[in-house]
């Protein structure tokens, strides 16, 4: 309506005011402290430069800092700790509820109601209003903890070298300079230039996605490298997963890439969600309307009819009061609570009510892999032998699985090669896997709890195995050689050398393969077929040999294993694809929604799981390099059409996610990492996992899923769909209602009549049946499309055509009735109270007979009227009804509201006339459907309801 368009700028600016007016003048605002960047210190690359040059520059050497040059530094760069974030108070939080400007118009009709002396008119009015911001005040969600979840990753204490001595200091005091010594275990501190390394892996999962720990050594690696291959990095936050190390802190604080996220937390607004964007629009253009209604009636009836300003001043505040949907932000939030209840029932736990709306217009689903689409449990899938490739089945770290050969059933205790390659696996890791709770847990690095699950599978316990082979001596794994060895002996004193790493290291040792026959000369080209398939396939490849040695050899070394090893086979391994995803996957299409992962691991595995999930990838995929050299309109067009983005950053994901919101998509991101909470927050529904998810994932997030579930997102679309569907039928129950009532003091003003109801009266019907009435629809099942319907438009108007037809339908169809019954009384003589409760009763039951008309929308209100699915509707029938004999007969009621007792005759006629609008609405269904009908061209009865679906909205 471009004719109001200036009046609702004006009021946006009103409530613009009051906002600050709550944030600048009655709440102080508190001093939010920033993270400082290191002075002095540019932004470099550290990764980059040789450790030598790293030193340097930060004007350091390996023997650390001095005490009074680290206390310097400190004061310049500040603490190693996040910036605080300011919450917002209690006291905030309730002023936040009073905010809206039909509360403003509210507040208004109590202050003019009480200064003209009618006092009940006003503690109502003021009831209301206190009653609608006690609930939204206790139905707020938890205030955002993100920053505390992130800030809580910082380790309290490291062991620092100071002048050459080591001391063990809480991280906070740690410098751009200080030199820390990190073991297996430890949770990095600060950004760290790696100076010395020893077999030093890095579990960076929670910041990069990668899902199995990253060798890091000292060597400088490209300019260009992403956060998952600065390999002579270790960052804040991430775990050491093995061996040693010893590195030169680089950034601190709010300048680490932990700190970084952390900032983009705060630089990023949370949007609204579709509906309350829609409700403050609506609600504005609503106000506007209802006070030029109220001013004009006012002006009427004091400048044509002589009124009195006190008497029109009554009825304008009558008309605001019925025009008002004062029940509706009640019913929407308890509409929206009853279905984070079911969500709950579902392992689906929403952090924030409107989101569950939210879900029901998603149109794209961003997943990270790691952990959301797969297991985050490394998996053994494939095992290569020099005679075959043999299949591998099972689910994680279970022991329970077997081996299948051309889709048949192996006994490993028929196939020695198989047995003896587990073995070795078995032998030649350091990992243990162990009970925890229902489930199990790798302790160690995660590919080799993988190869312990296979030697299980073959009938291997690791424990037995190892003590009747105990291991002499190891070479331990290291990215420079890129294998681990281990020496072993039976008790009959043989000894064997296994030794498994990348294939083509440990094939460029060996001369031989073992095969049924015997030890034969190696077959490269067979092997490179084998390993380029199960690459192929996504799944990351070790290969392991042996070689027998002399009983009484007691250590290892690099010569022995540097050639003449003898090739027993290789493992494919991957993280699985959880399968209850690729069905949810399937579901989401055929709801219109389209699912793509966004990971930070590399392009051929991640191209290989979107495969078996189901995914497009005709398209290929986008990394995250790609992504740097893509400008905007590039993306925007590329995007549409392809589901797979790799190695990307969280700079990427936030611009992904945003790139989707500006093409017109309403946004789901899932994910478990530190790396995703930004995005996370950015979009339209954030969804983290509530089992493997990081406490900063989670906080960002609006929806947590209990069990880590990805499945769980399509029964929350469709729990949101529901919700919104119902939400709708509120409103279509509502707003109608209160068009009726505002409807009747206006025709009762121009027409020079009697009121036939007062303000107080039509507030009781507001209040009574909106939470009886509406909220029975906050209870109705879902509708037999709602998953096979495209998700709706976010920007779908809330008063469509549609509704406004129906509001003026229903509007005129209550005028006549309530002011046929009311002029009918006053002319047989029934005094003004009597006429006027009758009225009232009248305009309820109209109310009661909607209600069964709208709970369905496509099918008859008969269809299911005496079904179970109608007992809601019933129970809020049956309360009204009650209410309504005490509002007509209970004395104490009669006083306050003016009502008066009234007989079965008036009882049976109100009825009669009140139930003409059910007759109306169901002769208004069945034309719609005969029109459905034939603009579909006959189809089928479930299509046509479909297409006058899409015609209501």
């Amino acid at each position: 309506m471009p004719f109001f368009d200036p009046i609702r700028e004006y009021a946006r600016s009103v409530v613009a005011a009051g906002k600050r007016l709550i944030d600048q003048v009655l709440i102080p605002s508190a001093h939010i402290p920033e993270g400082r960047a290191a002075k002095g210190i540019p932004d470099q690359d550290w990764h980059a430069m040789s450790a030598r040059d790293v030193l340097a520059q930060l004007e350091s050497s390996e023997d650390g800092l001095s005490d009074g040059e680290s206390a310097t530094r400190l004061t310049n760069y500040g603490p190693n700790r996040l910036p605080e974030q300011r919450r917002r108070t209690a006291v905030e939080r309730l002023l936040s509820q009073f905010n809206n400007l039909l509360i403003y118009i509210l507040l208004g009709a109590v202050v003019v109601t009480g200064s003209i002396g009618h006092w009940i008119d006003a503690f109502v009015i003021a009831g209301v209003v206190v009653i609608n911001a006690a609930i939204g005040f206790f139905q707020e969600g938890r205030a955002e903890k993100a920053i505390d979840a992130i800030r809580s990753l910082l380790s309290e204490q490291t062991i620092v070298l100071r002048k050459g001595k080591r001391k063990t200091l809480n991280t906070a005091v740690l410098v751009p300079g200080d030199i820390v010594f990190l073991e297996a275990g430890d949770r990095v501190p600060a950004d760290i230039r790696l100076l010395r390394a020893r077999n030093l892996m890095a579990q960076e999962a929670p910041l990069t996605g990668e899902s199995v720990p990253v060798e890091k050594h000292t060597s400088a690696v490209p300019i260009h490298a992403g956060i998952g291959d600065r390999t002579s990095m270790v960052f804040t936050g991430t775990i050491i997963a093995r061996g040693q190390g010893r590195g030169v802190v680089v950034a601190t604080g709010a300048a680490t890439e932990l700190g970084r996220i952390s900032g983009l937390l705060d630089q990023i607004t949370q949007l609204q969600t579709p509906l309350l964007r829609q409700m403050e629009r609506f609600g504005q253009t609503l106000a506007i309307i209802i006070l030029i209604t109220a001013a004009l009636t006012f002006a009427i009836g004091v400048l044509i009819y002589a009124h009195s300003a006190s008497d029109m001043f009554l009825a304008a505040i009558g008309l605001i009061v019925a025009a008002i949907p004062e029940g509706l932000p009640a019913i929407m939030t308890i509409t929206l609570a009853l279905g984070v209840e079911r969500m709950a029932g579902r392992n689906a736990l929403i952090r924030r009510l409107p989101a569950i709306e939210t879900l029901g217009s998603v149109t794209v689903i961003c997943s990270d892999k790691t952990g959301t689409l797969t297991q985050n449990e490394m998996t053994v899938r494939s095992v290569a032998t020099s005679e075959q490739l043999i299949e591998v089945i099972g689910i994680g770290l279970d022991p329970i699985g077997e081996f299948l050969f051309e889709g048949k059933t192996i006994d490993p205790e028929n196939h020695p090669l198989l047995r003896q390659l587990t073995l070795g696996a078995v032998l030649c890791s350091d990992a243990t896997i162990e009970t925890e709770g229902d489930g199990w847990i790798v302790n160690g690095d995660p590919m080799e709890g993988a190869l312990l699950v296979a030697g299980a599978k073959a009938g291997f316990n690791a424990e037995d195995q190892r003590r009747a082979f105990p291991r002499t001596d190891e070479i331990p794994f290291d990215a420079a050689h890129r294998f681990m060895a281990t020496l072993h002996h039976d008790h009959e004193g043989n000894g064997y050398i296994y030794v498994k790493g990348a294939p083509e290291q440990i094939l460029s040792m060996c001369v031989t393969q073992r095969t049924m026959h015997g030890d034969e000369p190696l077959d490269s080209a067979y092997w490179q077929t084998r390993i380029t398939e199960m690459a192929g396939q996504g799944e990351r490849v070790l290969a392991l040999a042996v070689k027998q040695c002399e009983p009484g050899k007691t250590q290892l070394t690099f010569g022995d294993v540097e050639t003449g090893l003898t090739l027993l086979g290789a493992f494919g391994l991957i993280d699985p694809p959880r399968e209850e995803a690729i069905e949810a996957i399937e579901r989401c299409r055929s709801a219109g929604i389209v699912v793509k992962m966004i990971t930070g691991d590399h392009v051929a595995t991640a191209t290989a799981i979107a495969e078996k999930l189901g995914l497009r990838t005709e398209y290929g995929a986008i990394s995250g390099q790609d992504l740097d050299n893509m400008s905007n309109e590039d993306l925007a067009r590329r995007i549409e059409e392809v589901d797979i983005f790799a190695r990307t950053s969280p700079e990427h994901k936030l611009r992904l996610v945003e790139t989707l919101q500006r093409a017109g998509h309403v946004v789901a991101m899932t994910g478990d990492g530190v790396n995703d909470a930004p995005a996370l927050k950015r979009a339209d529904v954030g969804v983290a996992m509530g089992k493997k998810g990081t406490a900063a994932a989670r906080e960002a997030s609006e929806m947590v899923l209990a069990n880590d579930n990805f499945a769980s997102i399509s029964a929350a679309v469709e729990e949101g769909r529901v919700v919104y569907d119902n939400l709708k039928k509120t409103i279509l129950f509502i707003l109608p209602t209160n068009g009726g009532e505002a409807l009747l003091i206006m025709a009762a003003v121009l027409l020079n009549w009697t009121l036939p109801l007062t303000p107080v009266q039509i507030l009781w019907v507001n209040m009574v049946t909106a939470v009886t009435l509406g909220l029975a629809l906050a209870f109705e099942a879902p509708e037999s499309d709602v998953m096979k319907r495209p998700p709706r438009s976010s920007s779908e108007p809330i008063l469509s055509r549609f509704l406004a037809w129906r509001i003026a339908l229903v509007s005129l169809i209550i005028l006549i009735g309530v002011f046929g019954i009311f002029s009918w009384l006053r002319s047989g003589g029934a005094s003004i109270e009597l006429a006027r409760t009758a009225a009232v009763n009248t305009l309820v039951m109209f109310e009661i007979f909607y209600l069964f008309s709208v709970r369905r929308l496509f099918s008859s209100a008969f269809s299911d009227i005496l079904k179970p699915a109608a007992r809601p509707a019933w129970i809020a029938v049956t309360l009204v009804f009650i209410m309504q004999l005490a509002f007509t007969y209970v004395p104490i009621m009669n006083s306050v509201f003016a009502s008066a007792p009234i007989s079965f005759n008036t009882w049976m006629a109100l009825t009669a006339v009140a139930s003409s609008v059910l007759v109306v609405m169901e002769a208004e269904r069945w034309l719609m459907l005969k029109l459905a009908e034939r603009v579909s061209g006959n189809q089928d009865s479930q299509q046509s309801n479909i297409s006058v679906s899409s015609e209501l909205k």
